[in-house]
């Protein structure tokens, strides 16, 4: 046992050797401030006793753990963020004042009755500060609003002071109504295969975090392969959805779960060749030299593969079964799909899981297309490389969420039969192409003396990339629009704006 652990240690230190000597530096050296104090408290615990041996295995031991714990925190904490977007965004887009602002019920319940005070049901006594936030918030803010449609319904909204803070913590109270929702079995469903589906769900999703790195000091794992374990870790939890389709004993959720199946196998290996064609053009399967490799050749990848970014995104989409690739809920016909039969708290982890691996694709996205946590002209402008990374990486993340959003909010449902069709006859095709390019261009392009791209290939690969995408994009038929009829228009000439009442 002994020499097992001291290997792993001396392998951890080599790689983390070599990784450091081409990491770009970070002021939040998250990782070497909890290396320092584990190492203090492993010296002054274990160094100090008969088993003084172990100390540095117990060091690295005990830095794992907390930084799986630390990014556990960083990605919960910030998943806020992606829930409060969506229900702002959709409501603007929708022109829906009321759906734009959240946590009213908090303390004035709904409709107006608050069942008690709900806060003081929450075991250990976790409820008392919770009500003492009720009772500030609506002596502080009140539960008027200047749109009387809004009171009226007493719609979930905070409409405080603050135009940005209303809806942000909507999320924590859907998680604790989630918390007190009984937890019901159907009779004759399969109930161990019905009860293990959502936790190895939401257990395969968050170990994906394991190997998905914040910045070059915060992460919980860097393998060098962590690229290729990131993906065979991604692609377990459709099994559990299949799963939970089938063990609910309903024909709603069995055939969400086989449209599950049948979507997830056509969209995965576009998505395996794509992230191979990323691979080849930084040559690593690490994730963090792939970032480095973006920062020291001085191009993203998204300006050398732009077809690559496309395929990535719209894969993502499909494989996080969002809008328009949701055929496996669509509710207009199966319920809820395959999450027909459950509800409380396992709802609420495939729910949360659903979420946190749209957040991992978008992260996933940012990794491989748009330099990671670098920043765009670091090296020209000089306080910027005094700033945290995952400054720089968030905002890339959110930003490629508003694009799902955006889909969300523009585009219809597909039918099973395109999706599976548009799967297998265009994307792995597409895919196919983009890693002979990008083969191409690591084989025969790049200068691998100098480590540099010739500035005139990704100027040329965009240039090409935009005027495709806009002779593509130009499908409108004149004869067709000035022909076509409608029998109503679904069109308003005056548009509600928030604060605005309207007359009638």
């Amino acid at each position: 046992m002994q020499i097992y652990l001291q290997l792993w240690v001396h392998s951890t230190h080599v790689l983390e050797k070599q990784i450091g000597d081409t990491m770009t530096e970070d002021i939040l050296d998250i990782r070497g401030w909890v290396r320092s104090g584990m190492d203090f408290l492993s010296e002054n615990t274990i160094g100090m006793s008969r088993h003084w041996e172990y100390t540095d295995s117990v060091a690295w031991f005990l830095t794992e753990f907390l930084m799986c714990a630390l990014m556990f925190a960083g990605i919960m904490g910030t998943l806020l963020v992606l829930l409060w977007m969506e229900r702002k965004v959709l409501g603007r887009m929708m022109d829906r004042r009321g759906a734009r602002t959240s946590l009213r019920s908090l303390w004035i319940g709904e409709n107006g009755v608050t069942a008690g005070e709900w806060w003081n049901q929450l075991p250990f006594g976790t409820g008392v500060p919770i009500g003492m936030v009720n009772r500030a918030l609506n002596d502080f803010a009140g539960n008027d609003h200047e749109l009387e449609s809004v009171s009226r319904v007493q719609n979930r909204g905070y409409h405080g002071v603050w135009w940005l803070l209303p809806g942000f913590f909507q999320n924590l109270a859907d998680g604790m109504k989630f918390l007190t929702k009984e937890h019901m079995v159907p009779e004759k469903a399969d109930h161990y295969v019905y009860e293990v589906a959502p936790f190895l769900i939401i257990a395969t999703t968050v170990m994906c975090f394991a190997f998905i790195p914040l910045s070059p000091n915060y992460y919980a794992n860097n393998s060098e392969m962590s690229i290729l374990f990131l993906m065979a870790v991604f692609s377990v939890a459709p099994l559990g959805v299949f799963f939970a389709g089938w063990s609910s004993n309903n024909k709603y959720t069995l055939l969400g779960g086989i449209r599950s199946a049948a979507q997830l196998t056509a969209y995965e290996i576009p998505l395996l060749i794509t992230v191979l064609s990323v691979v080849v053009i930084s040559g690593s399967f690490n994730m963090i030299e792939v970032i480095e490799f973006q920062a020291d050749s001085g191009v993203w990848n998204i300006f050398l593969l732009p077809l690559g970014g496309i395929l990535f995104l719209v894969v993502m989409v499909a494989e996080v079964e969002r809008i328009p690739f949701d055929m496996p809920e669509a509710e207009a016909e199966l319920v809820e799909g395959w999450w027909t039969e459950y509800g409380g708290m396992r709802w609420g982890l495939m729910f949360a899981s659903e979420y946190l691996r749209t957040y991992a694709a978008c992260i996933l996205f940012a990794h491989f297309f748009l330099g990671g946590w670098e920043a765009p002209f670091e090296d020209s402008i000089p306080f910027i490389e005094n700033l945290p990374h995952i400054m720089w990486l968030l905002p890339k993340a959110w930003l490629i969420f508003f694009i799902f959003v955006w889909l969300r909010a523009a585009l219809h449902r597909v039918r099973t039969d395109q999706i599976l069709e548009f799967g297998w006859r265009w994307l792995l095709p597409l895919s196919l192409v983009n890693l002979v390019m990008a083969t191409i261009l690591r084989l025969w392009v790049y200068d691998g003396i100098n480590g540099e791209w010739p500035i005139l290939v990704p100027i040329l690969i965009t240039s090409i990339g935009l005027v495709l995408f806009v002779l593509l994009s130009i499908d409108e038929d004149p004869e067709a629009l000035a022909a076509q009829t409608r029998p109503f228009s679904v069109q308003t000439t005056d548009v509600a704006s928030p604060g605005q009442r309207r007359s009638d």
